[in-house]
């Protein structure tokens, strides 16, 4: 059996004809910078032609309905092996997908309450909130109801005649709103909020009686509808698409989302509710801690039930396993971090008796504090000790270090990498001199002199999610790291808490920038419209005329530069537009140039690039355009200096999606920023980058918050605030206030002791 996967020539995104023998059976890291080719050699190459060879096993049939993937840009591969994609993509899922449905367990406990729980609602669907057997009939399953607000919609103040009803298609004068003003069974010219209840009764939902209304040319009598039936029939029970946008952003202002009354938020209807296991109903099963779970389904030793009971106890064993025993099954998957999501993903493949596979993890470590990444270490080495084919990209030297063997992408990013630049054992990359090499050869101690603070920020008895009444204050004018294991509560206290009694902080997420698939770096920072603006100037042309997405697009390829063909049962196939050469834009486009280079030109270059090409031609000096140069030194700042201005932001990873939401902050001062992981996708190297940028906009004036496990960026803060002890209803308590040299001698902190351990204490 070959022992390699073989990569001859690989040329995907910025590699550099790269041949590489990968070992079957061990597991490998790749390693290097943000930009320096690991994704493109490990997805990009390696699983894309795994998968799209192993869709050809299927009938035509069959390959229709699979995802189609295009042959990568390479010579050759061989002896690769079936691949398993286990990335950082949000695990996403719409308001009905669950940790226990997407894991499965739910299924399990439901075929369980259906054997065993008493009274029997029925087959295993009677428990099941996706299905009409078993959802609760109020909210469809969803456990939160949309209602009407008739604290935005009545002004209890104001009279029906002096316009008490604040919804605009019902105020008075319009059409609906005469019903109101001209009842015969209201009054008029009384407050609203003096009405009995029986009269407040008939204005939302009275029946009976007829009332004179005018149009612009006629008038007539109609029976009388209640307030809330007319909204509820207009807006409520009705295809909404059928409204249009603006109608639908009017009523959205006037609803109010709350806890189904019905079920009281669990989903389901009486008859499954009812049924139970040990004085626990189905709903309170999912909602308890995977950790406490296990014991209860345990305990089940019924002939029948207890085989059931524990393939569960199995499935979430494997969830605790992975750090992740602090969630419930019935946490919705959209609430989700990248690294929960990627780590819950992994537990369908622990089970699996599968061997000779081919593993493939985007980042394990996302989201992960220190004392988590050994159980993550054990998981990825069980799954090379099966007998499969562990590949990992990875930055965390923790899960570098337990490599079989290294591979080291660069040696920079973007252009300047592409290229093997180590590859063996992790001993000869400490000693190889590599950039990644050095970096796991340094240390540090904590930080001597932290700046003092200018101020408070508090947060007041915060309950949200597992916080116990939290009380603390966030200094001001200095850099704060939160900290504590996953799920102690962080980002509850910090961008929920904090942010909700301080909502003029800054928020820099991982979420999604708000993008079209024609976004790149120059039209999201702004940049593009100087550069229009720079080139219809210099060259007479009008600004229209240098966007790909107006005037100045190919006609051919609608200015995307590719042709992407659709080839039925076949593989598909994305070639570059002849008619510009993929470059977007028309002919006579591309002849009209500024010190001698085109718009397309300036796209393809970087921001550093960029900023040495428009301060050489005197562009700056010349129209003192300072937002373009800003912007562009804002991209360089957070580290995205390997971005060319015309990438497609679709691409980006999580950690680039947040450093370019950055990017277009940092012009402020006296903010107050919050960022959660920052660190993420970021090289060790590059985390002296952010690093540098933290402490600038400190120094500028302003106070910055980060939610970070990165141990270099802890040591490096002004103050700390640890959270936990542990994670769940485990934690959610403030266990550490202080400078980063005080956390080193704390006690009861996982965060101190894998401190200690990093700088040698």
């Amino acid at each position: 059996m070959p022992e390699h996967i073989v990569i001859t020539g690989a040329r995907e995104n910025n590699l550099k004809d790269v041949d590489l023998r990968i070992p079957k059976g061990l597991l490998t890291v790749f390693t290097g910078v943000s930009g320096s080719g690991k994704s493109s050699i490990v997805f990009d190459t390696v699983a894309v032609e795994s998968q799209r060879q192993l869709n050809e096993t299927f009938t035509w049939f069959v390959r229709n309905r699979l995802p189609k993937y295009e042959r990568p840009h390479a010579d050759g591969l061989a002896d690769l092996t079936p691949a398993i994609v286990v990335d950082q993509k949000p695990v996403g899922g719409h308001s009905r997908s669950t940790v226990g449905t997407m894991t499965d367990v739910y299924s399990v406990l439901r075929v369980l309450f259906s054997r065993y729980g008493t009274p029997s609602a029925g087959a295993a669907t009677a428990y099941s909130f996706n299905d009409p057997s078993g959802m609760c009939p109020e909210c469809d399953g969803l456990g939160r109801t949309v209602r009407p607000d008739y604290g935005r919609i009545l002004d209890g103040s104001k009279s029906l005649a002096d316009g008490a009803i604040v919804f605009p298609p019902f105020r008075v004068g319009t059409f609906h709103g005469q019903t109101y003003v001209n009842s015969p069974d209201l009054d008029a010219h009384k407050p609203v909020g003096e009405f009995t209840a029986a009269e407040r009764e008939f204005l939302l939902r009275g029946r009976g009686g007829r009332v004179w209304v005018k149009g612009s040319t006629f008038e007539v009598e109609n029976d009388y509808e209640g307030l809330a039936d007319r909204f509820d029939r207009l807006y409520l029970k009705r295809d909404l698409s059928a409204l249009s946008q603006k109608t639908r952003d009017l009523v959205q202002g006037f609803l109010s989302e709350g806890v189904c009354p019905r079920c009281a938020g669990a989903r389901l209807n009486e008859a499954a509710l009812a049924s139970r296991i040990d004085g626990l109903n189905i709903a309170e099963v999912a909602a308890m801690e995977v950790a406490d779970l296990i014991p209860v389904l345990a305990r089940i030793d019924d002939p029948v039930a207890g085989p059931v009971a524990a393939a569960a106890v199995t499935a979430l064993e494997r969830i605790e396993a992975i750090g992740l025993g602090y969630l419930s099954l019935d946490r919705p998957t959209p609430t989700l971090s990248g690294g929960e999501g990627q780590r819950l993903k992994m537990v369908r493949h622990l089970g699996s008796s599968l061997t000779g596979m081919t593993y493939i993890f985007d980042e394990p470590s996302v989201g992960l504090h220190p004392r988590d990444v050994g159980r993550l270490n054990d998981l990825l080495l069980r799954l090379r000790d099966k007998g499969n084919t562990v590949l990992v990209v990875e930055h965390d030297p923790d899960v570098i270090a337990v490599a079989d063997h290294v591979v080291d992408m660069g040696p920079g990013a973007g252009t300047g990498g592409g290229q093997v630049v180590y590859e063996g054992t992790v001993a000869g990359l400490r000693g190889s001199g590599t950039l990644t090499g050095r970096c796991l050869g340094r240390s540090g101690g904590v930080k001597e002199r932290p700046r003092t603070a200018s101020g408070e920020l508090w947060v007041r008895g915060a309950e949200l999610n597992n916080l116990g009444g939290v009380t603390v204050a966030f200094p001001t004018g200095v850099l704060t790291a939160v900290t504590g294991v996953a799920g102690s509560g962080k980002s509850s206290l910090v961008s929920g808490a904090f942010t909700a009694a301080h909502p003029d902080a800054v928020v820099v997420d991982q979420s999604a920038v708000g993008i079209s698939a024609r976004s790149t770096p120059a039209t999201y920072l702004g940049i593009m419209d100087s550069v229009r603006k720079l080139f219809a100037r210099e060259t007479g042309g009008a600004p229209g005329l240098f966007s790909f997405n107006s005037r100045g697009a190919c006609e051919a390829c609608q200015g995307r530069g590719v042709i992407y063909s659709d080839l039925a049962f076949m593989d598909p196939v994305t070639t570059s537009c002849e008619a510009c050469a993929g470059r977007r834009f028309k002919d006579e486009v591309l002849r009209l140039t500024v010190g001698g280079r085109s718009v397309a030109d300036v796209l393809e270059m970087t921001a550093g690039d960029a900023l040495d090409f428009f301060a050489d031609h005197g562009l700056f000096a010349d129209h003192g355009d300072a937002g373009i140069r800003r912007r562009l030194r804002a991209l360089r700042d957070v580290g995205l200096t390997y971005l060319t201005l015309g990438q497609p932001l679709g691409t980006l990873s999580g950690g680039e999606r947040q450093r370019i939401k950055l990017a277009t902050q940092l012009h402020r001062t006296g903010a107050v920023y919050v960022l959660d992981e920052p660190t993420t996708g970021l090289h060790m190297a590059d985390v002296d980058g952010l690093m540098a940028l933290l402490d600038r906009l400190v120094d500028d004036g302003n106070t910055v918050l980060v939610v970070e496990h990165n141990l270099d960026v802890v040591r490096r803060a002004d103050w700390i605030i640890d959270l936990g002890p542990d994670g769940g209803k485990h934690g959610g308590h403030v266990v550490f206030e202080g400078t980063p040299a005080q956390l080193l001698r704390a006690e009861g902190s996982f965060t101190a002791e894998h401190l200690r351990r990093t700088v040698g204490v």
